[in-house]
Order: structure tokens, then sequence, then C-alpha cells
């Protein structure tokens, strides 16, 4: 989210408006717009879109976020759009058509320095004020996959597993894993708890863990009641007058990674299908990210060797058919019009 600029913002998937730029001491106004944009491996957007995606997230975040008010967790928002007016998901599905801009509470988040290799977190809060967007994602783990990075970054004794080794195949965790890793970073960066409380600035880091908790247990329980394992996902907050906030989007096939009958159910999708079909290119974004680590470089794109290529139609009307109904099973609603989770799931096997 950005300040003091009032036409629209792009970021990788949606748009950002301001429509009252917050002050030193009081929160703004804007609003989300949700394009059918997708971005894989940090690239920013891709050549395709995938129709519907960007009203599957707007509807699957807004409804979310009035679970977390029902059950007393603050968030930045304020409801959806819908004919001019804001209001809260159910009446804009009554209206007729899902919506895909979101109302919200706007936070100060000034520019992230670079220079001489490093970020200048200091500089940062500096330009807040009393209010602002935590830098820091704090992510939840309930299950290990294969490839994950927590497999390099510890061992599974450290998570409360029985093992000496990490399995070959996926595990569940006995207990959910809270980490938190950067925000603003071009690369993000996991964090050890001294470096996150640092870049938590003057709010707890117990209390972000402890949101993270109640937001993951959220999703969970939804998760399960739809027919959805819920696997690993991540929240960002702001913070104001003492309170922290969930911000951003919350529970959604982008922000996190859901299966069903062991096939994933979310932009998992297109990260693995790229990984199968499109293996050049993203060997290209591995070795620019280590390059621009070692140089000391922010902007790792241009140190790629090529780019990404569009998808077949097939491809975008299969991952378009998983948002969708994977968006309907979770909100337990026929919001768009696309097979069941069986059967989008059963097509989605073929991808990958």
């Amino acid at each position: 989210m950005l300040i003091g600029i009032e036409q629209g913002v792009m970021t990788s998937v949606k748009a950002f408006r301001v429509e009252q730029p917050p002050t030193d001491g009081s929160l703004g106004r804007g609003a989300f717009v949700f394009t059918d944009d997708y971005s894989v491996f940090d690239w920013g957007r891709m050549p395709d879109t995938i129709p519907d995606k960007g009203a599957s997230l707007c509807t699957m975040g807004a409804f979310n976020f009035e679970l977390l008010e029902d059950r007393g967790v603050d968030t930045h928002y304020r409801g959806v759009r819908s004919d001019g007016a804001v209001v809260g998901v159910d009446e804009a599905l009554a209206a007729g058509s899902p919506p895909t801009e979101m109302a919200i509470d706007l936070t100060r988040t000034p520019e992230l320095p670079f220079a001489d290799g490093d970020y200048a977190y200091d500089d940062y809060f500096g330009a807040t004020g009393e209010h602002y967007l935590i830098p820091l994602e704090v992510v939840f783990r309930n299950r290990v996959p294969v490839g994950s990075s927590l497999r390099r970054r510890t061992t599974p004794d450290a998570v409360g597993l029985a093992f000496t080794e990490w399995p070959a195949e996926a595990v569940d965790l006995p207990e959910p894993v809270v980490e938190f890793s950067t925000k603003f970073e071009e690369q993000d960066r996991y964090l050890d708890r001294a470096e996150a409380t640092r870049l938590a600035g003057s709010a707890s880091l117990e209390t972000l863990e402890a949101v993270a908790r109640e937001v993951n247990r959220l999703v969970t329980e939804r998760a399960s009641q739809a027919g959805l394992v819920h696997q690993d996902g991540k929240i960002e907050c702001l913070y104001h007058d003492g309170e922290i906030r969930v911000a951003d989007v919350v529970g959604t096939f982008d922000e996190n990674r859901f299966s069903s009958d062991s096939q994933q159910v979310s932009k998992e999708v297109l990260r693995q299908y790229h990984r199968r079909t499109q293996s050049g290119w993203v060997e290209s974004v591995s070795a620019a990210k280590k390059r621009a680590a070692r140089d000391g470089v922010a902007d790792w794109r241009g140190l790629c060797e090529c780019g990404p290529e569009s998808l077949d139609n097939g491809v975008v009307e299969t991952v378009r058919d998983l948002y969708c109904a994977g968006t309907n099973a979770y909100i337990g609603q026929r919001v768009f019009d696309a097979p069941s989770l069986d059967d989008a799931v059963a097509a989605t096997r073929a991808l990958i």
C-alpha cells in the first residue's frame, strides 16, 4: 500500500486506489481493485490473465475478513463495492455478481530505501508517524510439502516431528509453525525472532504471532467444512494506536495453499505447471536471485536470461475453473458458473 497519491497504483495482481490519504495521526481510505492477472516466483504480472480470478480473490478475501471481524479480530476491511456503495459480501452477491473491489482503511507505508547493498529500516520507521504497515509477512504452516524451504532451514525435531530426517513425502505438523519474513525486500528473507522484533517496530511480535494463529485457525476450519485441506498461508498487518490490524487480503488461493484429495487448489498449481513446462525460465529466475543476493543488487529481474511464455488456452480455462470452483466450495454458495470442486480438481491433475 502506498500513500501520498490519489491515482491508481498497480501491484502485481491488483490495483490500489487512494481516496483519502492517511495523515500522521489517522488512517486514510482507499480500495483494492482485483484484476485477473497472476504472478509466480515474484516475477510480477505474467503474460496471461485468468478470467474471474480477481472476483474469486475479492470474494474469498471479503468473506474471510467478515468471519474475522465476527471473531473480534481487527482488520482494515470496510466492505466491498456494489453499485457504488460499500456493502457486505453477501449483499454484493445477492445483487447478482461477485465483487472485484474491496474498500479498506489505509496506513502509512513509506518507501523502504536500499543503499550500499542493504535496506534502511530506520529510515522507513522514521517516516511512518503513529501508524504504519508492518514490514513483515507472518507465515503459518500446517503441512510441510516436498520442496518447502522449511526443510532447508530447520530439522524435523525442531518443529515437533519425531523424525531424524525429513520424510520424502509431505508431512503434517503436530502444531502450526509461525515464521516471519521480509515484506518489501526484492527477495524475501526468513528472519530470526530478534530481527523480526526489530522490523516489527512498535508492534508486539507476540501479538502478531497470536493474530496469525487465529487467522490460521479460522481459515483451516472453514476449509475443512468445504472439503479442502489448508496447508499454509500468510498475513500482513498494520499498526495503529497501539493495535494490530490484519491488512492486505486473507485466506485466498493466492495467499494460501489448499488441497483437495492430495491435489493443490491454489496458485501452487501455476507454480508447479511452470516448473514442469518452463523449467528454463524458472531456473533463470533462481540464478538471477542468487546473483543479485551475492552482488548486493535489489532488482534481480534484469539479470534473468529469459522471460515467461504464455499459457495455452486450455491451461487458462482449467486454472480458471479451479479458482472458481474452489471459491464456490469455500464460501458455500454457487457464485461462479464452474464445475464441481471434484471435477475441477480432476481436470487439474493433468497439468502437473
